[in-house]
């Protein structure tokens, strides 16, 4: 077994990135379908927030109420598992502007609700039958 450290894997964590998206080209996806998205900012023009770390015990009503000080929520949504029918630990707050959204996911990315920590970032588009690459950024 070797292992790789410093440069040497960054250069090789770079091929290797490359490498998979030469592949993606490769099979006929223009360049301009592939996506990039950061939850540190906003895809253009969301006001979808994704809420992830939810206590069994939240649902619509109260995880309205925990955003609803930020602003006007226009949805949200809890999933749900379809054979228990347990949450799924995660959902979705729709705000009616982005402003709202910034200032929510600011304000709640990390503070307790129900005695869970939560993790808020923005949602990412619904994209069918077209690769989506999420980097995973360090935590400044």
């Amino acid at each position: 077994m070797v292992f790789i450290f410093g440069e040497e894997m960054k250069k090789g964590v770079g091929r290797f990135i490359a490498g998979r998206v030469s592949t993606i080209l490769d099979n006929s996806i223009s360049p301009s379908t592939l996506r990039f998205y950061s939850s540190h900012s906003p895809p253009s023009s969301s006001s979808k927030l994704f809420v992830a770390g939810l206590s069994w015990s939240v649902d619509e009503k109260s995880l309205k109420d925990a955003f609803s000080s930020f602003g006007n929520v226009s949805e949200v949504r809890i999933m749900y598992d379809k054979e228990t029918g347990r949450s799924r630990g995660f959902g979705f707050v729709h705000f009616s502007n982005e402003n709202e959204a910034m200032s929510a996911k600011d304000a709640m990315d990390g503070k307790a609700l129900l005695g869970r920590p939560l993790r808020v970032s923005f949602a990412l588009e619904k994209v069918r039958g077209v690769p989506v690459i999420v980097p995973r950024l360090p935590h400044t």
